[in-house]
This record gives structure tokens, sequence and C-alpha cells, in this order.
């Protein structure tokens, strides 16, 4: 993954080798270590763009704005509280970016149904019981066509749950909510995505 400013480019292995933790990776991050900040990017990178992915369907601008909370991220380095999860601080960055480009876009840059089948194929396969629903190519498409359809709230707490394979616990940090309003909204997201996927491939 590249990233809007170079150094992260250019330095992240320098000294990525050498760091162990997030932590120790922050910690040189707020000492004015650029380099370090490369650590943390190789290692969540990946991850920050599915999760991008599952919130606006498109790949470009999964790309786009994974790679901008990153830098965004940097920027803000010097105010993280030590202890915290870097991935769930990160995510407050990401999300907020992802929302945004919703609301004023008004529009996906590209569906679910239009994304390859490369990014599909990698997503199903990491989904755990949404796998297994996905087993046939048909039932593949009307899963993202249903996906398509949802609202971006509810496309981000299946994402959490069954492709980033989070906690309850995890996702109540990321989403600064209680555990019981992570178990309802990933329960009514959950109906509201069989009822599409019902309506369209039943």
């Amino acid at each position: 993954m590249e990233t809007t400013d170079s150094f992260i480019i250019e330095d992240r292995t320098v000294d990525a080798r050498r760091i162990g933790s997030d932590a120790e990776a922050i910690s040189l991050c707020q000492a004015g270590n650029r380099q370090a900040y490369g650590y943390l990017v190789e290692h969540y990178k990946e991850r920050a763009y599915y999760s991008a992915l599952g919130i606006l369907g498109s790949h470009d601008a999964a790309l786009d704005i994974s790679q901008d909370a990153f830098v965004r991220g940097f920027r803000a380095i010097k105010r993280f509280e030590q202890g915290k999860k870097f991935f769930t601080w990160y995510y407050q960055i990401l999300r907020n970016l992802c929302l945004n480009y919703i609301r004023d876009k008004k529009r996906h840059a590209r569906s679910f149904s239009e994304v390859d089948e490369y990014e599909i194929n990698k997503l199903t396969d990491e989904a755990g019981d949404a796998s297994v629903l996905a087993e046939q190519n048909e039932l593949k498409r009307a899963i993202w066509e249903a996906m398509d359809e949802l609202k971006p709230k509810e496309r981000e707490i299946i994402v959490l749950k069954d492709f980033q394979e989070l906690s309850y616990k995890e996702m109540a940090e990321i989403l600064d909510i209680p555990i019981g309003t992570v178990m309802s909204r990933l329960f009514n997201a959950r109906q509201a995505l069989k009822a599409k996927i019902e309506r369209t491939y039943l």
C-alpha cells in the first residue's frame, strides 16, 4: 500500500524490523521518529483497507480513504494515549472519513455487486460462517448485492464481526457503544441482510 505522504513509503523498511510492538512504534513516533510509523502502516494496512471496503463497497475509495486515515493518524499521533489499542484509535479516524465520504458523495463509488472476484473471494474466504453461505457463485453474488442495499452502519457491523472477526468487546470499543447495542445492531443488520438475500435469491 502506498500513502499520500512519501515518508511512509520511503522509511517504513528502515526501522520496522527492529520494532517489536505497537506500543514501541507509537512511543518512537511520539518522540519524533517518522520511520517508526511505517511499522503500524505495514501491520494494519490490509485490515484498514477491508474495513473501509466494508463500509464503502468501493475498491478505489477504500484504498484512498484508508491511506488518508493513516496520514491523519500520523499527524495526530502525539495525542494518542498509551495503553489504548492503535487500531481502535485509528478506526475512529477511518470510520469518520468513510461516513463523511458517503455523506458528501451521497452515493457509492462502486457497488458491492461490482467488486471484482478477487476481492469477493478474499472477503468471503475470511468471513467464517459467512463463507459457508457463499460456496456457490450465484449465492455469493446475491450476498454482495444484498450488502450493497444495506445502510452503511449495517454493513459496517457485519464486516467487523463476520469478516474482521472482532469480539463484541472490541466492536464496542471501536464503535464507542455498549456491548448490548453492538449485539442488537448486529442482529438487526443480519436480519436485514437475510431478508434481502431471500428476496433476490430464493
